[in-house]
């Protein structure tokens, strides 16, 4: 069986880039990477917040990871911050995301500021506006946005400790403008390479991309499947993809290989490091593994040491 496809160098054309990134205009040559969080580091671990443990979280701080992204929307209130940053010493524990429909912004601006009193500098607030499928009151998200930042300003929540889901240039511009940067979730290196012309060099990109540390491609195809399978019923991540360069026909079900094959990374240990450092040569500054199938633990531990060689 054939290897599975790394993804293809980031030099692009002009508009083969505009299109990455849903009408952005960006320049042929691509602008510098933006200035990196010296808390997160290069990489990161997406972790679905009921799934991050204190002990896990020790563990991949010792490994060489920067940061732990807690996803599946936690609670602003959710019980469990403290914890994990009680049981590590300085990895950086961030949301991704707090949902503006579910949680009030002065509910993430008393859990910001007591996080911030006990752990300083080590809490990072990502907030976005979920999806129309499945929020409830789910009206004029970029309008919701805008009022949650403004409330979160008025309870001192600094902006370079918040940061945005994003993936359309309407809402990149305003995290750029109102927040740390963005948090892509389900993209490409050339929606990256795309975002940074638009946002300029200091905005915080960190991207995340799911893998599957398995060498047999269509095994992990399989595998892959079963996440895309239910993000492309999601229209914002569908109508993102399209704009992307994926074809109607690519997007039907579990979606065609050569969407599975960009957006769940699999192969070797180093097959896994050169497709995720795309993201960095696109002008990235972190990049968010999720393991998909199998031992996230296990898989993490494997990768480390090449993940760390990289980052130094």
């Amino acid at each position: 069986m054939s290897s599975p496809p790394v993804p293809p160098s980031t030099a692009r054309t002009e508009s083969e880039l505009e299109s990455a990134c849903g009408g952005m205009r960006v320049a042929a040559e691509l602008l510098p990477a933006g200035m990196a969080n010296d808390r997160l580091g290069k990489f990161g671990v997406w972790l679905p917040h009921p799934m991050a443990t204190p002990d896990g979280v020790r563990e991949l701080e010792q490994l060489g990871y920067g940061a732990i992204w807690l996803g599946s929307s936690p609670a602003a209130d959710w019980d469990g911050y403290e914890a994990l940053l009680s049981a590590s010493e300085s990895i950086t524990i961030g949301t991704s995301i707090v949902n503006v429909w579910a949680s009030p912004a002065e509910e993430s601006a008393r859990t910001f500021h007591r996080l911030e009193d006990r752990y300083p500098g080590r809490f990072l607030l990502g907030i976005g506006a979920g999806h129309r499928e499945q929020n409830d009151g789910y009206t004029k998200p970029f309008d919701a946005l805008v009022n949650y930042l403004d409330e979160l300003d008025e309870a001192g929540v600094p902006k370079e400790r918040r940061a945005l889901a994003a993936l359309g240039p309407k809402v990149a511009e305003l995290a750029r403008d109102r927040t740390a940067g963005a948090l892509p979730y389900l993209t490409t290196p050339d929606h990256t390479a795309a975002l940074r012309t638009l946002l300029g060099p200091d905005t915080l990109i960190a991207t995340e991309h799911k893998i599957v540390l398995d060498a047999d491609p269509e095994r992990a195809r399989t595998i892959g499947r079963d996440y895309t399978r239910f993000y492309l019923t999601l229209s914002n991540y569908a109508n993102n993809l399209r704009r992307s360069g994926f074809g109607p026909e690519e997007l039907e079900g579990p979606g065609s290989d050569r969407l599975v094959d960009a957006l769940i990374l699999h192969g070797t240990p180093d097959r896994i490091l050169d497709a995720a450092t795309a993201h960095l040569r696109a002008g990235g500054d972190h990049v968010a593994l999720q393991v998909v199938g199998g031992d996230h633990l296990q898989a993490l531990r494997t990768l480390a040491p090449l993940l760390t060689a990289h980052a130094n």
